[in-house]
């Protein structure tokens, strides 16, 4: 795991001096993805140099080391990530006559390169990267990202120069960045929360959305280029879901075998390392499988770690000691208080560098830092939920939509606005046994007037549903989720809003989430359940393996009884999350009145203070659940303070 960062200058005559000086500045800014060590590398020729910082984990000898040359010298690559089946890829070039200086997965790549191209090296590689690549003979810049979107690149202009890198970080060291904020990416972010690919928060930037690749010929660019009109999709989930269903899951008798098989060889392969290696373990189903396969795989026991919150509702680290036990895992633990958490906070906007609304981010950070105090490594269940039916939204939703559509629009609002006059932490108080109840009641709520599916799912996961009010200037662009062309057609609403999670929610909150915040803590997470072939194949069988009965997950669940009883994990889901809404009104009161001050914001130009202020009373006052479209708010003016003009 590492990080990279690059640039190509478009003016006649550089300084080579100042191009090493900005390279040298943007890779230092990534240093906490690669803590081991770094380095970067000029073209001698043309104005290009490439910057790389390592976080040492497959062959930890100076042949690991990065930017890497081709054995021809043609390509140079900087690379971010872990290739899985680089070990099988390896023994088919050496049968080709390729050579080997080191055994790195970066090296890989290079003969892979060399061997087949760029085109076919993508489809043939496994795993988690985001990658650049230099042809010295074509000029040309290449640059791909993983089919899930586990790994980031941004790729923008700082000036007349081309400029990319792991994080936003990189490209705001370049002494002529100009940190402009797009008002289209605003608005995308006040809706979900997070900047979704391609859109970038800054002007003249973008994120290369997963699974896709970009060519760039530097000698025909300048720096009026829209580059995102040279990403091109070398994967895509639509193109997968239809192959999968085309193909079907064969004899279904054998799919739960067949499905924990394929798992078990996904866990395998990311257990190789060459650090100490751990998991974490939430005690829910997607994390307790993982660790399953892992104790089943290893010849000692696996370190396993948790984090507790002493909140009622919001602990699941009894149930994570549970599962450890049973299974006998190396198990560490940490209760974190109400102070530690807070302390997080301010470090949020350094951590995302872009602006990012999901309150899991502190948990997320602080379980990846309690980790990395003895392993390098984690493996995590993340990708379950999206893929296998584990949102309350995939399970009720279909039925709640059912429900809704038979009772008359006046009726739907006069419910929603009775619910609604109770707080979320009253409702929670009414059902102290079903975890974050409050927040379930409100979200159901919000869409009791909505007047088809896609305006249900997008409701749900709207944290502002009219961001062209909250906005200045602000209008929605079109991205994967909103994009008629990427529909799949034959889903039943449930698969459907399963496909739109994975398509969108995912890439850009969960794995956005995890990458930022474990990095940040300098530890690499690896997730078995966000292998391509899992995901293929769970898209070949029928929505009964998914949900069942009322049940999500239940294909996970079933493999799952094998290893756990079903009194460790048959419980509702809880999410990972704090109680946000009450420290709102407590602690984090003052913080979030400076921030909010109309002032202030009407000066800054970029927010309508009066609607930001309607629901900041509103939500002071107990009248409705606000902290969504506040902590959204609340997260964006912390990172203007921080990154922008």
């Amino acid at each position: 795991m590492c990080a990279i960062a690059g640039l190509y200058s478009t003016r006649p005559q550089p300084d080579r001096l100042q191009l090493h000086r900005a390279i040298t500045t943007m890779s230092a800014a990534l240093t906490h993805r690669g803590p081991d060590e770094g380095d970067v590398w000029q073209d001698p020729e043309i104005p290009v140099a490439l910057g790389h910082r390592r976080l040492s984990i497959i062959d930890l000898s100076s042949a690991g080391r990065q930017p890497m040359r081709s054995v021809s010298e043609r390509y140079i690559i900087v690379f971010n990530g872990e290739i899985y089946n680089f070990r099988q890829l390896r023994s088919e070039l050496e049968r080709l006559g390729a050579y080997f200086r080191g055994y790195s997965d970066t090296e890989v790549i290079l003969a892979a390169i060399e061997a087949w191209g760029v085109q076919y090296t993508l489809k043939a590689i496994r795993g988690m990267f985001a990658f650049a690549l230099w042809d010295r003979h074509q000029k040309r810049f290449y640059f791909a990202r993983d089919r899930m979107g586990k790994k980031p690149l941004y790729i923008g202009w700082a000036g007349s120069t081309l400029v990319f890198g792991s994080e936003l970080k990189a490209l705001c060291a370049h002494p002529e960045f100009v940190r402009n904020v797009d008002r289209a990416a605003l608005s995308a972010y006040m809706r979900f929360g997070h900047v979704p690919a391609p859109l970038c928060i800054y002007e003249k930037v973008w994120s290369l959305p997963a699974g896709h690749c970009m060519t760039l010929d530097v000698r025909a660019m300048d720096s009026a280029e829209p580059l995102n009109s040279f990403m091109t999709p070398y994967w895509s989930h639509l193109d997968a879901l239809r192959t999968a269903r085309a193909m079907g899951c064969g004899e279904k008798l054998h799919i739960p075998e067949r499905f924990e098989e394929l798992l078990q060889d996904c866990v395998a392969e990311r257990m190789v390392s060459d650090v100490p290696l751990g998991a974490f373990l939430s005690g829910g189903v997607d994390s307790s499988l993982t660790v399953a396969l892992m104790q089943k795989e290893s010849k000692n026991r696996v370190k396993t770690y948790s984090i507790g919150f002493h909140e009622k509702g919001y602990n699941e680290a009894v149930y994570a000691k549970r599962v450890a036990a049973y299974l006998g895992t190396d198990h560490h633990e940490h209760y974190v208080d109400g102070r530690q958490a807070l302390d997080v906070i301010p470090k949020l906007s350094a951590m995302y560098d872009e602006p990012f609304a999901d309150i899991s981010a502190i948990p997320t950070y602080l379980v990846s830092a309690f980790a990395r105090q003895s392993v390098t490594v984690a493996l995590s269940g993340d990708g379950g939920d999206e893929m296998l039916g584990g949102y309350t939204r995939h399970v009720r939703g279909p039925k709640v939509w059912r429900r809704m559509r038979r009772i008359p629009k006046f009726a739907r609002q006069a419910l929603s606005a009775s619910l609604s006059k109770f707080s979320v932490e009253t409702w929670d108080r009414l059902s102290r046994y079903h975890p974050q109840f409050g927040s379930h009641i409100h979200k159901v709520c919000s869409v009791l007037d909505e007047e088809s599916p896609t305006a249900f799912y997008m409701k749900i996961m709207s944290h502002w549903d009219k961001p062209d009010h909250l906005v200045v200037g602000g209008a929605e662009a079109r991205v994967p989720l909103t994009d008629p062309d990427l529909q799949p057609e034959g889903l039943s609403f449930g698969e459907m809003m399963m496909y739109w999670d994975a398509l969108s929610y995912l890439p850009g909150g969960i794995l956005t989430k995890v990458d930022r915040a474990s990095m940040a803590a300098s530890l690499e997470v690896r997730a078995p359940l966000l292998d391509q072939r899992i995901y293929e194949y769970v898209w070949s069988l029928p929505e009964a393996y998914k949900v069942h009965q009322g049940q999500g997950k239940w294909l996970l669940r079933h493999v799952l009884q094998k290893h756990l009883p079903e009194r460790l994990f048959d419980r509702p889901k809880q999410g990972f999350g704090i109680p946000i809404g009450e420290w709102l009104r407590g602690p984090l009161r003052d913080w979030a009145e400076d921030l909010l001050d109309p002032h202030a914001m009407e000066i800054q130009g970029y927010l309508n203070p009066g609607v930001v202020r309607k629901v900041w009373v509103d939500h002071l006052a107990g009248h409705g659940n606000h902290s969504n479209k506040i902590w959204t708010v609340l997260m964006f003016q912390d990172w203007r303070k921080r990154w922008a003009v």
